[in-house]
């Protein structure tokens, strides 16, 4: 990359646009702008995420699943290119998995809580649906595995928050519903 990123004040964006990488210029509220802004906080989540004590299998995840959301920023950011590839999606299915396996079964839903890493995984998880619905927008002009890997990270982001809670000894939030007032 050598000295690609020494400027970062352009004052380009001052007019509501913003540059793609391969030159063209969309309004920043362009749904592929919004997508690469979707999939840039779900990024930022994670790196949040990866500030808790976790087990180090769950950070090396977690430093995966960072990259691959850079390379999924890549294919919003240059139309018509490819940078995910099958293997990044099946990473996440292979972990879903497992950690899903060490789980008791789900016989009720559950709220966002319990330990404070499960419940950071659970705001990803939301705002890693917020990203998919914005991809979905965008899907006569975006190939289909970058909404599926986003579809498979939230599953694995429900699925991480219950293994922290377990491993944190936390149990989860139930849902009770027709509770009294």
């Amino acid at each position: 990359m050598g000295h690609r990123l020494s400027r970062i004040v352009t004052r380009t964006g001052d007019d509501g646009t913003t540059g793609l990488g391969d030159g063209s210029r969309l309004s920043k509220s362009a749904p592929r702008v919004m997508a690469l802004g979707e999939v840039d906080e779900l990024n930022c989540i994670v790196g949040l995420l990866r500030c808790e004590a976790l087990p180090a299998e769950v950070d090396a995840f977690l430093a995966e699943v960072q990259h691959d959301l850079f390379d999924l920023g890549s294919e919003l950011a240059v139309p018509g290119y490819e940078a995910l590839h099958e293997s990044q999606l099946a990473m996440l299915e292979q972990q879903a998995e497992q950690w899903n396996a060490q789980l008791p079964m789900l016989k009720e839903f559950i709220l966002p809580g319990g330990c404070r890493a499960a419940a950071v995984a659970h705001q990803g998880r939301a705002v890693c649906r917020r990203a998919e619905r914005a991809l979905v927008l965008l899907a006569d002009t975006l190939r289909g595995l970058p909404r599926q890997y986003l579809n498979r990270l939230s599953d694995v982001l429900f699925i991480l928050a219950r293994y922290l809670n377990q491993q944190a000894q936390v149990a989860d939030v139930l849902w009770q519903p027709r509770r009294k007032d």
